[in-house]
């Protein structure tokens, strides 16, 4: 489940597609897609535009359900498809690295060992990271326990879109 274009503003980096996006086959059509639109601040038009947003998860199908959630990505698919896909950028774009398989990817040793140091240090990796949590309903409680990232980092978030889709 990739939306894809070598010219897109900002490309979304996440973990792997879910049960509902994986029987629909578009890209963040869930609930999580719907609180990441919120916390980009952008409408469903500007999001599956491919001139604003490109989007690749770290795992291209759905990897099953495990004990407290779907399982994690299946790894061959980055191994195989990411430097491929982001050699053919015609420009460095933003990119949002959501959750912690994306960050372990793409940030190496400059990953802080936890989602929730690595989030908080947004600021580090800009201007071409911005880090996140996933915005699964899951993780509720993690936004809940860690009210900076609303205060903070979401205000951050959404100033770095806005620019980079008006370029």
């Amino acid at each position: 489940m990739i939306q894809f274009e070598t010219t897109s503003k900002i490309l979304i980096i996440g973990q792997a597609p879910g049960r509902r996006v994986h029987e629909t086959g578009i890209p963040w059509n869930d609930a999580s897609g719907n609180k990441l639109r919120d916390w980009l601040g952008v409408s469903n038009d500007s999001f599956y535009n491919p001139e604003h947003f490109s989007i690749i998860p770290m795992g291209f199908c759905y990897p099953g359900k495990g004990k407290s959630g779907d399982l994690p990505p299946l790894p061959a698919c980055a191994k195989l498809w990411h430097s491929r896909l982001m050699d053919a950028f015609e420009s460095k774009q933003l990119i949002l690295l959501i959750g912690q398989y994306a960050q372990r990817h793409y940030l190496n040793t400059r990953y802080k060992g936890n989602l929730t140091d690595t989030v908080k240090s947004y600021a580090e990796y800009l201007p071409g990271y911005f880090t996140l949590p996933h915005p699964s309903p899951r993780n509720q409680n993690w936004l809940k326990v860690n009210p900076w990232f609303g205060e903070a980092v979401l205000p951050a978030l959404k100033v770095q879109v806005a620019e980079r889709l008006q370029q």
